[in-house]
């Protein structure tokens, strides 16, 4: 999987119906993509892997970017893209076809310095608020796990501290490295110790392309983690808080 002549037409025509292909990137993921200060370009590890692949199918790259997880998938459900990035969920499974992961993340919870919520296990409980980013993982897992606490919903991952402090909620959930960047940025606020989740970031394409494509792109993630292409990427963009996924 070096060449692009070594791969099938079928496949190359499964990812391209518009004879590109079409990359969703979603930039409410520090740790998947980011904008490059300089050129205002999407810059990160998701944004490398479709070049990659793009450049193995032989075919030129259209970036599609999104700012908040959600809209990223649809793209890809609703075949407005022909890859994307983001979390493994089950709801999100109905419509995508998923690559094992290639990239762990954790979860975590954040609160006010002066809250009484020391643990994750004292989040779950009756009159308690979360704030998560619509449409992100966690907010899908935390809508099926949570049974007592209430959950509201910032528009981006982004924008979930922010609002979490100006309606007076009880936690912030997220992404821990973004939640840490949010609590260097405005102070007055801890993360939880531990997490709530880990997230399995993968690839993935829409399910109507079928099992050859989902087949081809599964063994290009296991390649690219075995090759060490992941954690060098991690590296080149200055990633912490995230960790290559086992190959399988």
């Amino acid at each position: 999987m070096s060449e692009s002549n070594q791969v099938p037409l079928a496949v190359i025509k499964a990812f391209t119906p518009t004879g590109k292909l079409r990359a969703s990137i979603n930039l409410g993921n520090p740790i998947l993509s980011s904008r490059d200060a300089q050129s205002a370009l999407p810059k990160g590890v998701s944004v490398d892997l479709a070049t990659a692949f793009a450049k193995l199918l032989g075919v030129e790259l259209e970036l599609v970017v999104f700012d908040a997880a959600g809209k990223s998938v649809d793209a890809v459900a609703s075949e407005r893209a022909d890859i994307g990035f983001f979390a493994i969920d089950p709801l999100r499974g109905q419509d995508i076809n998923f690559t094992n992961p290639y990239i762990l993340i954790e979860g975590s919870y954040l609160v006010r310095d002066n809250s009484t919520i020391k643990f994750n296990e004292e989040v779950d409980v009756v009159g308690r608020s979360v704030v998560v980013g619509r449409g992100s993982a966690y907010d899908l897992f935390l809508t099926r796990e949570l049974k007592s606490a209430q959950i509201f919903r910032a528009e981006t991952s982004p924008k979930v501290v922010d609002f979490f402090l100006q309606g007076g909620y009880d936690v912030a959930a997220g992404v821990k490295q973004q939640l840490e960047s949010d609590a260097q940025r405005l102070g007055g606020v801890r993360l939880l110790p531990g997490r709530f989740m880990v997230i399995q970031q993968a690839m993935g394409c829409p399910k109507s392309r079928g099992d050859m494509a989902a087949h081809f792109l599964s063994k290009f993630v296991e390649n690219m983690k075995t090759s060490q292409f992941v954690a060098n990427s991690l590296i080149t963009h200055q990633i912490k808080g995230a960790s290559v996924a086992p190959v399988i």
